[in-house]
């Protein structure tokens, strides 16, 4: 055999030796994402093959003993997570170096609507009026009684009746909800708009009480509402 062969298998011989007396490796690196410098606050270096884990740093730095071929993971919200085998090198400790980026996220659409001023409100709530339907009324009975009969027992006629108001209650509850924006904005009630037409069922307000109250009344009534509201919901 000659030298060279002898030396190349005593070094093969001894890094051998060397990485079968490593118990433990000592793993250590650093989580970075090149496009945004953000602070990794639940980094987690999980031990797939033992089942435990530690927290890395917020700034992406972590440590971690494990034994030698350990399968590792890399976890952080919002990232892919990325794996890799523990191997030792000849001081029995292994160094990474990890780049992940930010998995694309999909925002739902946002509807902005402007919030109305109480002056706004206060002239839609004085404009509320219910569509005529030309009904026939009073003395003008006797001057058309043919008419009065047609509108008594028409089912047209009855239709439009039901449309007008329905498109007045319509009207009245776009204008109690314009209302309760302005008071959710102003923090006067804590009230999510996905359960806005729940409360205006349940305040069941008069339609002349919206057209006449005053900016105070109406607060005072609603606040209160509000509250009973709200304690109706917790039992």
């Amino acid at each position: 055999m000659s030298l060279k062969n002898l030396l190349f298998g005593l070094i093969l011989f001894t890094y051998s030796s060397l990485m079968s007396q490593c118990e433990q490796v000592f793993v250590s690196g650093r989580v970075e994402d090149t496009m945004n410098r953000d602070m990794f606050y639940n980094l987690m270096v999980i031990n797939k093959t033992t089942g435990r884990g530690v927290f890395g740093q917020p700034n992406g730095f972590f440590s971690v003993y494990v034994r030698p071929e350990d399968k590792i993971a890399l976890s952080t919200k919002g990232y892919p997570v990325y794996e890799f085998i523990a191997k030792a090198d000849g001081d029995c400790q292994s160094h990474i170096y990890a780049i992940i980026e930010r998995i694309p996220q999909e925002i739902e659409q946002v509807v902005v609507r402007p919030l109305k001023s109480l002056e706004q409100i206060k002239e839609e709530r004085q404009a509320l009026s219910q569509r005529e339907t030309r009904l026939v009324t009073g003395i003008n009975v006797l001057e058309s009684p043919i008419t009065a009969l047609y509108q008594a027992f028409s089912k047209k006629e009855q239709s439009k009746r039901w449309i007008a108001e329905q498109q007045y209650k319509d009207d009245q509850r776009r204008v109690v909800k314009e209302l309760l924006r302005l008071y959710v904005a102003f923090e006067i009630i804590d009230l999510p708009e996905d359960i806005f037409d729940d409360f205006i069922t349940f305040l069941n307000i008069d339609e002349n009480f919206i057209k006449t109250a005053s900016e105070m009344e109406l607060v005072l009534f609603i606040k209160d509402k509000y509250d009973h509201f709200k304690s109706l919901q917790r039992r």
